[in-house]
């Protein structure tokens, strides 16, 4: 009988440790991007979404970027349209901190601005809650404010004398009916602006279609929820129809408040641009852009008004960026997991 030693076994081999690959390099990166650019242009649905914006590309560049770039260099000329033009350097710039009407026109602005914006969202809001209430004859009415959006700008203005007139105007002499005293909204610095607002206030037809649109989305059932639970009507508006429609709040706060910013033609028309414009006190009236159009076309001084136009895309861009800011703690977004 013979015996055979138990020889262990071999260990099994360890496997070798898979190479990790070296990160590529920011060039390398760069060519591998490329590559990717490249290869999707050879697919036909890229060539065709391409083509479909293109009108929209040439447009942006040619009649935005292309006059942007442009005052961007005219800002550091003397540029008058007529003489010759030579570099300024940042003179203009350092004179917009010197000219008092920079700053007069500026917090005319800002302050028609802070006026008009909420009160237009608000009354906008509860003309879209009460078409939301009307039923069938709410495509009615929805036209019927949203018509005034088409009227000129221009006849808003007229429309702001002779509706805001001291003495003759419809607005006093209604007041002046309930034993008020109105005052002189054209002629007392005071009241300009408060009358401009209400008189913008009748072209708000276009953020109450929004706003319509944003409350026909909101889920009934989370009315039903909220009556369930015992809320009030104010509770339900605030916690459920406020968030709902944050979204169209948002952007009509962007828009609205660049719009007013860049308000012009109405107080032009009635405070500037007719002949008896010095008998008025358009101190009161002198926006922003108001001055920027007189400092270029009436006074020709197009660098100046260049670097006008510059600081006032700056004060747009701080202003949005900080409502963007802001907006993240507000602003609901449907499948939002935040």
């Amino acid at each position: 009988m013979s015996t055979r030693s138990a020889t262990p076994p071999a260990p099994a081999p360890t496997p070798a440790p898979t190479p990790v690959p070296a990160p590529e390099s920011p060039a390398a990166e760069r060519r591998a991007r490329v590559r990717r650019w490249r290869a999707s242009w050879r697919r036909h649905d890229t060539r065709a979404a391409y083509l479909f914006i293109s009108p929209w590309i040439f447009g942006f560049v040619v009649l935005t970027a292309g006059p942007m770039i442009a005052s961007l260099v005219l800002s550091f000329t003397n540029y008058d349209g007529i003489g010759p033009t030579k570099g300024v350097g940042m003179e203009n710039y350092r004179q917009l901190f010197e000219d008092p009407q920079v700053a007069t026109s500026l917090m005319n602005t800002l302050l028609f601005s802070a006026m008009r914006v909420p009160l237009s969202m608000a009354l906008a809001l509860a003309l879209a809650m009460l078409l939301l209430r009307v039923g069938r004859a709410a495509g009615f009415f929805r036209t019927v404010f949203y018509l005034p959006v088409m009227t000129p700008s221009v006849a808003v203005g007229i429309l702001f004398l002779l509706l805001f007139n001291g003495n003759m105007g419809l607005i006093n002499n209604v007041l002046g009916f309930f034993g008020v005293s109105g005052p002189s909204w054209t002629t007392d610095g005071t009241w300009v602006k408060p009358g401009l607002v209400l008189t913008t206030l009748w072209a708000l037809g276009g953020t109450v279609v929004i706003y319509l649109a944003a409350l026909r989305n909101v889920p009934q059932d989370l009315y039903e929820a909220a009556e369930l639970d015992g809320a009030s009507r104010w509770k339900a508006f605030r916690h459920v129809t406020l968030p709902q429609i944050s979204g169209a709040l948002f952007f009509t706060l962007i828009v609205n408040t660049i719009a007013s910013l860049q308000t012009f033609t109405e107080a032009y028309t009635a405070f500037f641009g007719t002949s008896n414009a010095q008998t008025y006190s358009h101190e009161a009236a002198l926006f922003y852009v108001v001055y920027l159009f007189q400092q270029a076309f009436q006074f020709m001084h197009m660098g100046y008004a260049s670097a006008l136009s510059w600081l006032l895309f700056l004060v747009i861009l701080v202003i949005t960026i900080i409502q963007v800011k802001v907006s993240k703690r507000f602003v609901y977004y449907e499948g939002d997991t935040r």
